[in-house]
């Protein structure tokens, strides 16, 4: 099994040039923020059952009867919340897996996309992410959550889960690491081969996706140190939703296009309508109850969306275009 990647354990380098940050949670806490739009639609308990965990408190993998709990978002991901039994019942462990699995439904859906499970375990002990998993012990989650910074902190294990396989060693990470001026932190600099992707995404998702939110300083050290890596970014297939713009995808600008579905209840078709003319990339989705998305295809002003297809039921909708949430809400397909 692939070692668990170690997250979190933040060191200096003293044969490296000073890196401007100790590790990229901590700059900033609202990259994300609890008001910030999110995907999760259910957290569904279906029993105990044996699985292989890592605990850091033994630094070891284990076995435990765990409670299992699936894992709906709305962008059709899925996964299972494994919550250690010493919790010690339903309802104790169900609140752990609630506040872990709504806070990672925060995070681009490209960084769920190999997040197969979380582990939850107690105890004041670093996170990680590997093992198509994020590991969670909630007395350190409860630090992330005063600090503010438990998404941030997701990112970042996430990108070990859903990222590093693919671009930590690639041809074109190593050439932006070597062009770059230097390391975005400590951290980064002190593990340069499982550690500089987590740490340099979170910095390309403040800078690209929530510039407003980060002081001057902070941005232009960003842009300074790592301006070959978040190139990089730049270039890489990511879906983003729930986050797409400067401020959030759920924020929309005071000259926004507002939408709205007719007809609602539908049967045949549905139409998104607008007083304004939609841009010309504009997305529109539709997600079943379970969280999967059942119809996407782009569209103009004026289009009719077949939905006679569709089961009958309730369906969350979203729209979307230049990078910004267009409209959204529930529509019944009769």
């Amino acid at each position: 099994m692939r070692a668990l990647l170690s997250s979190l354990l933040l060191a200096a380098v003293g044969t490296i040039t000073a890196q401007p940050y100790s590790g990229t949670i901590f700059i900033d806490p609202d990259i994300i923020t609890d008001s910030d739009p999110g995907t999760l639609v259910s957290v569904t308990y279906t029993g105990q059952g044996m699985v292989t965990v890592y605990d850091r408190r033994p630094a070891a993998f284990i076995n435990m009867n765990a409670y299992l709990f699936d894992v709906v978002w709305m962008d059709g991901l899925t996964c299972v919340a494994m919550v250690n039994p010493e919790f010690g019942s339903v309802a104790a462990a169900e609140a752990q897996a609630q506040i872990y699995a709504a806070a990672a439904g925060q995070i681009p859906t490209c960084l769920r996309t190999d997040v197969h499970a979380l582990w939850i375990h107690d105890g004041v002990y670093s996170f990680g992410g590997g093992n198509n998993s994020i590991l969670i012990h909630v007395g350190r989650g409860q630090e992330y959550i005063n600090d503010g910074i438990l998404p941030e902190t997701l990112v970042h294990e996430a990108s070990h889960t859903s990222l590093d396989a693919t671009h930590a060693a690639s041809a074109g990470w190593l050439a932006a690491q070597a062009a770059d001026p230097n390391f975005i932190s400590t951290y980064a600099a002190a593990n340069p081969t499982t550690e500089d992707v987590a740490e340099s995404y979170l910095c390309w998702l403040a800078v690209r996706h929530r510039a407003s939110r980060i002081s001057t300083t902070d941005y232009n050290t960003i842009l300074a140190t790592i301006p070959n890596r978040l190139a990089y970014f730049d270039e890489i297939s990511c879906d983003l939703f729930p986050i797409t713009s400067g401020v959030g995808i759920a924020e929309q600008a005071d000259d926004a296009v507002s939408l709205s579905v007719y007809p609602n209840p539908a049967n045949a078709w549905i139409e998104a309508r607008s007083a304004a003319v939609l841009p010309g990339n504009t997305r529109f989705e539709l997600i079943d109850a379970t969280g999967r998305i059942v119809l996407r295809q782009a569209i103009h002003s004026g289009d009719r969306i077949a939905t006679a297809s569709l089961g009958a039921g309730l369906y969350h909708w979203r729209c979307t275009g230049d990078d910004a949430l267009l409209g959204s809400g529930v529509v019944i397909i009769e």
